[in-house]
């Protein structure tokens, strides 16, 4: 949980550095408004929290959508047409999607790599759930994130048998960063390709509020396998009970054990179910917030 909270604290704050360096530009240069805009700013900020309220309860779409490759939208528009594709044309086509998810960041800076957001794709082979396992996992931010975790274990003597000084932080760094890496390896890339199963979440975008928080939540225990069917998700459960086990070959002895490991093993079920609701909703509230800013642009036009 600490981990999810780091990686969306540091995205959040620099994402709140560029916006608010590009608002300071923007009131520099834009004119004076003239007082009898000043009502209907509050009345347009009333109409807003309404808005987006009733959209997400209703299940009226708030996003707008993101680009799609044109492979993309042709298996969105065309999903017959997959059961008549040659060998070569599901690689080219995933590829091509892949590349797309690659360009994927929460708040400009969290990588969403592992996200359909149009909710098709086509499925992809063991060589692409490497791919994506490696891209993801070296990416800079996980370094940071468990950089700053590292951080924040040292400064309440997390594993005190760890120690204090550079070699105490390096050794909780490392744990950190070991943590994610090998529940990734093994939920992500060595298990989907064993047991047939594609680990990217595939985002609804679309229904009822309760809908989508459902559908995101159970995701951490549902998937869809290679051959497009919802199954258990014996990927991402496995994975990270595996993961688990495996940290006891690094963490101080009085911190090992079956216990903790199932521990272990339950709390990152759990973050993965917060990560995928984040995930579901974000482009909701980019949405909302696009439509907000130039709504305030149009409203400062004399």
């Amino acid at each position: 949980m600490i981990k999810f909270v780091i990686c969306l604290t540091l995205g959040f704050s620099l994402h709140t550095s560029v916006s608010a360096q590009q608002s300071l530009s923007g009131a520099l240069n834009a004119p004076a408004l003239p007082n009898a805009l000043t009502p209907q700013l509050s009345v347009m900020a009333s109409i807003e929290v309404a808005e987006i309220s009733n959209s997400l309860q209703s299940g009226s779409p708030t996003t707008e959508q993101t680009p799609q490759p044109a492979a993309a939208q042709a298996s969105t528009s065309q999903p017959a047409s997959a059961a008549t594709q040659t060998p070569d044309e599901r690689r080219i086509q995933a590829e091509k999607e892949i590349s797309a998810q690659e360009k994927q960041r929460m708040l400009g800076v969290i990588p969403n790599f592992n996200t359909v957001m149009s909710g098709e794709a086509a499925p992809i082979d063991a060589k692409e759930k490497f791919h994506l396992f490696f891209r993801s996992s070296i990416d800079p931010f996980q370094f940071v994130a468990a950089g700053v975790d590292a951080l924040i274990e040292q400064g309440e003597n997390s594993y005190p048998e760890y120690g204090q000084g550079f070699v105490g932080y390096s050794k909780r760094y490392g744990a950190s960063f070991a943590d994610g890496f090998d529940g990734n390896f093994w939920g992500n890339a060595v298990l989907p390709s064993l047991l047939h199963q594609d680990p990217r979440y595939f985002r609804l975008g679309h229904g009822g509020f309760k809908r989508r928080v459902w559908y995101s939540v159970i995701s951490s225990v549902r998937c869809k396998g290679d051959n497009g069917r919802w199954q258990p998700s014996y990927s991402n459960i496995g994975g990270n009970f595996i993961g688990g086990a495996i940290s006891n070959l690094y963490y101080p002895a009085e911190d090992r054990g079956v216990g903790l490991t199932l521990q272990r093993g339950l709390v990152v079920t759990a973050e993965g179910a917060i990560g995928s609701f984040a995930v579901e909703f974000y482009p909701d509230v980019v949405g909302w917030y696009q439509r907000r800013h130039e709504r305030k642009i149009a409203a400062a036009k004399p």
